[in-house]
């Protein structure tokens, strides 16, 4: 047996598929500069580059108590004891036995040989088995089962990244939220002021009744939008204090402007350095590694297993004699097992390890492509949402200045009605447009982070550097 073993050692080899994916050498919208890109690297705090204190402790809250994040955290210490449970069968498997009983036969059944009709039987034994692990099948559950493991701590580095851009996306949306509210209550204060002065040229007799019910139509429609911003408010403040593992009553989120927060700079590095930074792609990358192992196993059920067993004790009738010479027992076996006909049971499971294989190297390609596509899009959104603000920002400057015209012009009695009220639109829309846009734009540079895996940890510093 041991003469085959070199040659049947052979067919439990499992050649690891290659991805085949080709590496991009850049990002088309990356920049150009090395240094300024190496500048630009996101740190692991990420979101303390938007410079607000806030949102800073609510991120870190969140962190530390989301519920989706403690849940991760569980299903870790399960992959751990799985681990364990599987590297159990390469040692030795040791009990101790020990029994004392006392019997007596019936007498009236004339059974009895007329010897003592109670009897004692005292035992002590050590008991040992183990399976050698020649073709590996034991070391590579138990490995497969590792990288299992590693793939629950990728995998809650994935829910802690998804947690901290939900925590900032939901504070962007309630600052969002504030700002329309502020904007929607100005464009009221200013449609009353209009009102008003529609108002003092029907007493003076130089407007109609027409005209006044057109004004208190924007007014009341202003006043009509701020409800459901409100309701808005509250429902991001909600998420929050969900993300948080809070009551939404015992929340305060001060809030403020979307105005005050920071635009952080960020580049993207290299393409393939993505491939360590990313959690998930690191998460398909262990579950890859673990279906290998589980195809090597499958493999090695299908040859034979060794065990060994030995048995040493003492057994006795009587107490004083159990520990004597004469007294002791063992035993030493070994056993042989081969499958032979198992009705096709362990070529199906290798071909279903097969097939899982193949699953998770096609995922693990997914995950690769996926996050190059996700980072030249995050590129591309921040650059057109930055743009789009801009762009939105000179729409509102100049609405502003017509309406502010219009409404003077309005006090002098030398316009008409229509155009202050398409003004007054205007401007409305272009200031809650601006806004929007400026969430997007916020939104965008998270996703970014997102896209790159989070904070990126500093390179090493080189030998020649450090002098």
């Amino acid at each position: 047996m041991l003469a085959l073993s070199g040659t049947l050692g052979g067919c439990i080899f499992v050649e690891k598929p290659e991805p085949g994916l080709a590496i991009p050498t850049s990002y088309d919208r990356a920049s150009a500069n090395p240094a300024l890109a190496e500048a630009a690297l996101p740190k692991l705090d990420w979101w303390r580059s938007f410079r607000s204190k806030e949102l800073t402790d609510i991120i870190e809250q969140a962190r530390a108590a989301n519920l989706d994040i403690a849940a991760a955290i569980a299903r870790i210490v399960q992959a751990d004891a799985s681990a364990r449970i599987a590297g159990a069968p390469l040692l030795p498997n040791i009990g101790l036995d020990g029994s004392a009983t006392r019997s007596r036969a019936s007498q009236s059944t004339g059974t009895s040989s007329g010897g003592a009709s109670e009897r004692n039987s005292l035992s002590a034994s050590l008991t040992a088995s183990y399976e050698i692990d020649f073709w590996g099948k034991n070391r590579s559950a138990l490995r497969a089962a590792e990288e299992t493991a590693v793939a629950s701590r990728y995998d809650r580095e994935v829910v802690g990244l998804t947690t901290v851009v939900s925590t900032a996306n939901a504070y962007f949306q309630v600052l969002a939220s504030q700002d329309r509210l502020k904007a929607a209550r100005e464009n009221q204060a200013s449609a009353n002021r209009v009102l008003d002065l529609i108002k003092q040229r029907v007493n003076a007799g130089t407007a109609s009744a027409l005209e006044t019910a057109q004004q208190e139509s924007v007014v009341n429609t202003q006043r009509a939008a701020i409800p459901p911003l409100e309701q808005t408010l509250t429902q991001n403040r909600n998420a929050l204090a969900l993300l948080m593992a809070r009551s939404p009553e015992g929340l305060r989120i001060r809030g403020g402007s979307l105005r005050s927060i920071a635009i952080p700079r960020i580049t993207p590095g290299l393409p393939s350095e993505l491939l360590t930074q990313r959690p998930d792609i690191r998460k398909a990358e262990a579950q890859l590694a673990s279906a290998n192992a589980n195809v090597e196993n499958a493999r090695a059920q299908m040859l034979p297993s060794i065990t060994l067993t030995a048995e040493g004790g003492y057994g006795s009738a009587i107490l004083k004699t159990l520990l004597r010479p004469e007294s002791a027992l063992f035993s030493f076996g070994a056993g042989l097992t081969q499958p032979i006909f198992d009705g096709q049971k362990l070529q199906g499971n290798l071909d279903l390890q097969k097939g899982k294989q193949d699953e998770l190297l096609q995922d693990y390609r997914k995950a690769v492509i996926s996050g190059f596509v996700d980072v030249e899009n995050a590129l591309d959104g921040v650059r057109q949402t930055a743009l789009r603000e801009r762009l939105q920002g000179e729409v509102v400057t100049s609405s502003r200045r017509a309406f502010n015209i219009s409404e003077q012009r309005l006090r002098e009695g030398t316009i008409d009605l229509v155009t202050v009220l398409q003004t007054q639109q205007t401007l409305y829309s272009a200031q809650d447009s601006l806004i929007q846009a400026r969430l997007a734009h916020m939104q965008a540079i998270v996703s970014l982070y997102q896209a790159l895996g989070g904070g990126w940890l500093p390179k090493p510093i080189q030998a020649a550097d450090a002098r």
